[in-house]
């Protein structure tokens, strides 16, 4: 039960201005800092400045620390009581609440704005998605960024109990008798518009590492499975990964090929009686690789690229590799040596491995894309914000003409993505896989290959915005600090920019008339 706070006039407030008696006032709320200002890591004397102490230091405050430095318990003890006749305005977020700031949220998914695909359906879906990951998510996400633990199993298992990890992989069979998020929509009604909202709430705690910890490796690595396993492979795998039970790795990448899949060089040879495949090699920057315990990997055999699902065991090692985002991710170094595996295993046609991968990154990248612009956007809130706090040369920083056009740039950019992501996502919602593998590889590498571009242009100006504080892990700018560090990452993983865009230009050139001429 919270205590009663008592009520004092800002007259009262102001007598307590001494080092060794000191009230402050923030958002209509009395703070005794007497004992504290020892302790504030700006040290004592940011206290008695005479307009700070027993004074409404709320501008300052917010000039200097986050909201949420407010709502910590060892912070909120520091409260006395409130002022007479006001109230507090500023408040945390409210959990499943939508964003007030402008741009904050997609345009077709903010009060007052259309759109000719979201429905109140849709709109249903993501508070409830949203309520989950303020909920659930943000606080161990938080945690385990820091500390490079593997998400919480017990996160894991309430995304499996409330159908998150079913629905990553998309609308199909896998969500029928589902209950998604309590009932809140029917698995008949989960389409690729909900598909992209999940994709984008469960962005947003801003924690690289982590989300890609999040079965990031399942999203990626189980639809071939889904799509080329054989009925009793696909079945068992399928239920054991969906229920959290079980983890699972896209394991394509190499040292010696990435983005070059026909360069791959793990090798999975017959044995005699033809009933075994054994398999030698290497994969490298492989996510959720040091926790998972199948790998969907692909190997060279004498009829060509061929995709096989692996199980964890004597002949497989993990090791863990440190990148620039946290250890919650798993990213990792796999050696296979000797590995026996049932021929049975083989996902798709032997030597049909090229369709089994291409097709299979739209979806890897086109959730990239989800996340990326998603990412942007949390961005522009935090500049926008800030902005309107920090004051520079007597003004909100917002008055400096530079500053705006920085963030006009930021918008646009963030706008652009979001919408060219919308309609890609009404492409897949009106094809089946195989007309997607064949028409949108092109425009998704390109939609790819712009938002990763336009989110380092997103990132660099966000530090100019924030100055020192964007380069600092902790603070005011922690979230852009991060941003800035592990945003390379959607350029390289799942293909990288270049080549994503090289590819979309020799798809257009590929499909070009013959008789097109000026």
């Amino acid at each position: 039960m919270s205590k009663e706070m008592k009520v004092f006039t800002r007259e009262e407030v102001a007598k307590h201005n001494k080092e060794d008696d000191l009230w402050i006032i923030v958002d209509a709320k009395v703070y005794d800092v007497t004992k504290f200002k020892g302790l504030h890591p700006g040290g004592a004397s940011v206290f008695l400045p005479e307009d700070i102490a027993g004074q409404d230091a709320t501008e300052a405050f917010y000039g200097l620390h986050r909201h949420e430095v407010l709502l910590k318990p060892q912070y909120q003890r520091l409260q006395i009581g409130v002022i007479q006749g006001e109230k507090s305005v500023i408040h945390g977020g409210i959990p499943g609440e939508l964003s007030k700031v402008p741009y904050a949220e997609p345009l077709g998914l903010t009060e007052g704005y259309h759109s000719p695909y979201y429905t109140e359906s849709h709109r249903r879906f993501q508070r409830a998605a949203r309520k989950f990951v303020d909920e659930i998510l943000t606080p161990d996400a938080l945690a385990r960024e820091e500390d490079g633990k593997r998400p919480s199993i017990s996160v894991i298992e309430k995304m499996a109990e409330t159908g998150i990890l079913a629905m990553t992989m998309g609308p199909g069979k896998h969500l029928k008798g589902r209950t998604l998020f309590g009932g809140v929509i029917k698995p008949e009604e989960f389409d690729r518009f909900h598909e992209l909202i999940l994709a984008q709430e469960l962005c947003r705690p801003n924690c690289r590492g982590y989300r890609d910890g999040q079965n990031s490796g399942a999203t990626i690595g189980l639809p071939p499975v889904i799509h080329f396993g054989r009925p009793e492979l696909r079945d068992r795998i399928v239920e054991e990964v969906l229920s959290g039970k079980k983890f699972l790795s896209l394991a394509i990448s190499e040292a010696f090929a990435g983005s070059d899949v026909a360069g791959l060089r793990t090798t999975a040879t017959k044995t005699p009686d033809g009933k075994y495949w054994i398999i030698n090699g290497t994969k490298k920057w492989i996510t959720n690789g040091t926790f998972s315990d199948y790998f969907t990997v692909g190997c060279k055999t004498d009829k060509g690229l061929t995709v096989i699902l692996v199980e964890r065991q004597d002949g497989v090692e993990t090791k863990s590799i440190k990148t620039s985002y946290s250890t919650a991710a798993g990213t990792a170094y796999i050696t296979f040596e000797n590995v026996k595996v049932p021929v049975e295993n083989t996902l798709g046609p032997e030597g049909g491995g090229v369709f089994v991968i291409l097709s299979n990154f739209n979806h890897e990248r086109w959730a990239m894309c989800c996340g990326g612009a998603r990412n942007m956007r949390f961005i522009v809130e935090e500049c926008l914000k800030w902005v309107n706090q920090r004051k520079a040369f007597g003004k909100p920083l917002h008055a400096q003409a530079v500053i705006r056009a920085k963030l006009a740039d930021m918008i646009a950019k963030t706008e652009a993505a979001q919408h060219w992501l919308e309609n890609i996502t009404y492409q897949m919602q009106h094809m089946d896989y195989k007309q997607q593998a064949q028409l949108l590889a092109g425009p998704i590498a390109l939609l790819k290959m712009y938002i990763t571009r336009s989110a380092q242009d997103v990132a660099r100006d966000a530090v100019q915005i924030f100055g020192g504080r964007g380069i600092t892990k902790t603070g005011m700018g922690k979230h852009i600090e991060h941003y800035h560090r592990t945003v390379p990452f959607d350029a390289i993983l799942g293909g990288a920019e270049d080549v994503l865009g090289d590819l979309g230009v020799r798809q257009a050139i590929k499909a070009m008339p013959k008789n097109a001429k000026l």
